[in-house]
């Protein structure tokens, strides 16, 4: 069965196009994480799934309804979880929950509220201010509000930007256990790492158009294979190890030179003797093998926000 279904999603404004002839297929049951550079379009594709924002052209099915159609009965299917977490910082983390449950007119709401709580580890919090909540506990409270009304496919809109690591890997425990049960993910996110370990499914998305789509192997599988890249002084030094290393490719905004290699002690050896004929050191090297990282970049031209943040 499938759960969202998108064919020529195009989305405009003014004379800026934002969306240009997304296609993409999202199983029921599955993790779909929509990868891209700041301002590739992730927001906007789930704000037109979501219904907050009309498209200009294509058709949109979410939970079998037609989204020009039936958009109240696609909105009864879904939560969402949006870039910040919208809970109410003057409400207590139990009140923050009674609210979505009245809104959603859920029949035994105490019950639905403490099964939260505790599903989240927020009990002993639930009777204290969200303001006094860490990022991580408000990124939990946001995502149980959004389970309010049992929706079988939920939004995560880059749902753990901001956390440390501790508290990332717990919401991915967590997005692993409502996928168990037989909610399907919509992940968008930054981080490579979140997307390689959660994924069943990875597009990437850049200046609004799909520019790959496939698993996380089936996406590595498609760049060459592993490389050494050194980073030297200056200029100069980048130039004549070029020279030297001519089949390496070179980044000269960042003075690093990639060089195709297994990745073995044998033939790294054989880069560094090269370079030392020469008179040439590197600054620093690492050995890389292709990860989402590389997929990235060969794809969009950029690193990640991940990898700059590194």
């Amino acid at each position: 069965m499938t759960a969202i279904e998108v064919s020529g999603l195009r989305k405009a404004f003014g004379d800026k196009v934002v969306l240009d002839g997304v296609d993409l297929t999202v199983p029921e049951g599955t993790i779909f994480s929509l990868l891209g550079p700041n301002g590739a379009g992730k927001t906007t594709t789930v704000n037109v799934l979501t219904t907050l924002m009309v498209p200009d052209a294509g058709t949109v099915r979410v939970a079998g309804h037609d989204l020009a159609t039936d958009a109240r009965a696609a909105r009864a299917a879904i939560g969402v979880t949006g870039q910040f977490a919208a809970v109410d910082e003057l409400l207590t983390g139990e009140e923050n929950l009674r609210l979505m449950a009245d809104l959603h007119r859920v029949p035994a709401a105490a019950q639905v509220v403490s099964g939260l709580l505790e599903r989240f580890d927020l009990a002993e919090a639930g009777t204290k201010l969200a303001a006094t909540y860490s990022g991580g506990m408000r990124r939990k409270l946001d995502l149980a509000m959004s389970l309010v009304g049992d929706p079988r496919i939920i939004f995560l809109d880059e749902p753990t930007t901001g956390l440390d690591p501790r508290s990332r890997r717990t919401m991915w425990e967590i997005i692993r256990d409502l996928v168990a049960d037989g909610v399907t993910i919509f992940l968008t996110t930054q981080y490579l790492e979140e997307a390689d370990q959660l994924a069943d499914r990875i597009a990437v998305l850049d200046q609004g158009r799909l520019v790959a789509q496939g698993t996380a192997a089936e996406l590595k599988r498609r760049i060459p294979g592993s490389h050494v890249r050194f980073r030297f002084a200056d200029q100069g030094e980048l130039d004549s190890a070029a020279r030297v290393l001519p089949d390496g490719t070179r980044d000269d905004d960042t003075l690093t030179l990639r060089v195709p290699s297994d990745g073995g002690t044998k033939s790294l050896r054989l880069l560094l003797d090269r370079l030392g004929e020469y008179s040439l050191d590197a600054e620093e090297f690492s050995v890389h093998t292709p990860d989402l990282d590389d997929v990235f970049l060969a794809l969009t031209g950029r690193p990640s926000t991940e990898e700059n943040d590194k």
